[in-house]
């Protein structure tokens, strides 16, 4: 297609694009008063028993206003954005816009990391009490170290795991392990790994997008899979490499599905195999296998599912002849989580106000997109029923699927607080519900996105 096509079927809104404007405003809005509401409720929780155990809630962070190196860089970023990314993603070629997207994304979680400093902001954010780097020491011997892992989960006998290492399954730890072993150890290295792979997250998406729907809905998605206020919480975080494996799993999934891949039986294995690692990164990324599922329905085949299911055994096998037990290892997590914060955190705040956290994460033109999504997922079901659906429509569902998944997470009771940041990898998959909003506003959305990131990163104190 040529690039004067494009231009003009991108920017031409359709007669449904010409309307709803005024109820995309009332659905941020309406995050707006949600995010409020737990505010303000949780204050008076916390100040009258002290169980959700955050000093800002909903999010896990605390009233501290402050600059830092970031403070220059990250607005320039944002304005280049929202100034030139409509735009771009329009007339750039589709590797081009990639290539530009995964650099604009660095650019966009670094500088928005450095706002708290190279050190607080970054080099140190793992190596803290709770995280991964404390206990690489322990792994010198790692098949002994798995043999014996679940031992030290729960809290009471000696040397039992920091919390985020008892909390998920050891591939997560022996990330970290293996990148020392090669030389790249250390908090720098840690964090750089993380926001490096990370970062990939918003190509995967663009491509699944692009596969699933079409080229024209993903590059309309793309400034603001870019821009998402969420990056607060990728930066340094290992929960944006796993968002990253896990978004892989799935666009690999279409990849091969669509059989729009040089070698779809390869990417039918690479998406079994990242989908049985994110298993064993994060024991709530099982959830993930929805959205797998969504994809075979909407390409309307199970071709793939012998060569995923073989790559989806390669590394439970590993771990389980390591001596690695998943299922008691899970089982036990649910005991830790009652021992700590989880056991006394009331589900009647947390199941709504987990909902508040992510909508300052989505920001608000996603909460606008969300709220077409939820107008156009009945006539996208319908299609889906009849066997044709177009493209818009194929976004609806794997949008609303990504929410469903979601709110699954959220049911289950063990995501209270911190939401913000342990689910990314849901969250990536609710950004393209942008696309859906009309060419007239978009600037005014993307800024709307960046001023929600650069507040909550300059006024607050993310914590993980």
């Amino acid at each position: 297609m040529k690039t004067e096509d494009r231009t003009e079927h991108i920017t031409e809104p359709t007669p449904v694009q010409r309307t709803g404007h005024r109820r995309d405003l009332a659905a941020a809005g309406a995050g707006v008063v949600l995010v409020t509401a737990a505010a303000v409720i949780g204050r008076a929780i916390e100040n009258a028993d002290h169980t959700l155990y955050v000093h800002w809630p909903p999010l896990l962070a605390s009233w501290y206003p402050h600059i830092g190196p970031g403070t220059a860089a990250a607005p320039v970023v944002a304005a280049a954005v929202v100034a030139y990314g409509p735009v771009l993603a329009v007339r750039l070629r589709w590797r081009t816009l990639l290539l530009s997207c995964y650099a604009a994304s660095l650019a966009w979680v670094f500088s928005l990391a450095l706002i708290d400093g190279w050190g607080r902001g970054l080099a140190e954010r793992l190596t803290t009490k709770h995280e991964y780097l404390r206990v690489i020491g322990r792994f010198d011997d790692i098949g002994a170290a798995l043999h014996g892992f679940t031992d030290h989960i729960l809290i009471g006998p000696p040397g039992n795991w920091p919390a985020h290492v008892a909390g998920h399954p050891p591939g997560a730890t022996l990330t970290f392990v293996l990148l020392d072993r090669i030389g790249l150890g250390g908090g720098a290295w840690a964090g750089v790994w993380c926001i490096v792979t990370g970062a990939t997250a918003a190509v995967a998406a663009l491509v699944a997008v692009r596969t699933v729907a079409d080229e024209h809905t993903a590059r309309r998605a793309a400034p603001f899979v870019v821009l998402a206020p969420v990056a607060v919480w990728a930066g340094a975080s290992a929960d944006g490499y796993f968002t990253a494996v896990a978004a892989w799993s799935v666009t690999l999934l279409a990849l091969a599905a669509t059989r729009t891949v040089r070698s779809p039986a390869a990417a039918a294995l690479g998406a079994g195999l990242l989908f049985g690692l994110v298993c064993y990164l994060s024991y709530g990324l099982t959830l993930i296998a929805l959205l797998l599922v969504a994809v075979l329905v909407l390409t309307r085949t199970a071709r793939p599912l012998p060569l995923v299911a073989l790559g989806a055994l390669v590394v439970p096998a590993a771990f389980t002849l390591a001596g690695f037990n998943w299922w008691e290892a899970y089982q036990l997590l649910l005991k830790r989580y009652s021992q700590g914060a989880g056991g006394f955190r009331p589900y009647s705040y947390w199941v709504w106000a987990n909902l508040a956290c992510t909508a300052i994460a989505v920001g608000p033109a996603t909460l606008a997109g969300l709220r077409r999504t939820a107008a156009g997922a009945p006539g996208a079901a319908l299609g889906l029923r009849t066997g044709a659906t177009a493209p818009r429509q194929r976004l609806v569902l794997l949008v609303s699927v990504a929410l469903l998944t979601l709110l699954a997470a959220d049911l289950s009771g063990m995501s209270k607080a911190e939401t913000e940041r342990i689910w990314q990898p849901f969250i990536l998959w609710l950004l393209p519900a942008t696309a859906l909003l009309p060419a007239r506003g978009r600037r005014g959305w993307l800024a709307a996105q960046a001023v929600v990131a650069l507040a909550v990163n300059h006024l607050l104190w993310t914590g993980w």
